[in-house]
């Protein structure tokens, strides 16, 4: 299994726009991409505008094939200019 935890600080005027957008992702990934297995949707109350996701894929070739996806280029390019930072780790499950 393929791991990937992005973690996104969304700008203050955009977060709420960014949370439903980022939730239709994690919709569109897991029915459209049968290699996206888990893709959690988290917020830290303690951290203004933080975003946690938490997403599995079978392999990372199924990661690979999400990046290309056209549900991640558009949901890519909308959220581009909502966020402040953004940080993602690629991990591999044992």
């Amino acid at each position: 299994m393929y791991v990937v935890i992005v973690e996104f600080t969304a700008r203050d005027k955009h977060f709420e726009n960014f949370l439903l957008r980022v939730r239709q992702q994690a919709k569109d990934s897991l029915e459209l991409e049968s290699g996206c297995r888990v893709f959690d949707v988290c917020i830290d109350p303690a951290r203004d505008n933080f975003v946690f996701l938490y997403e599995v894929y079978s392999n990372r070739e199924a990661f690979r094939a999400h990046l290309e996806s056209a549900h991640f280029k558009d949901f890519d390019a909308t959220v581009k200019d909502w966020i402040d930072d953004k940080k993602v780790s690629l991990l591999e499950r044992l």
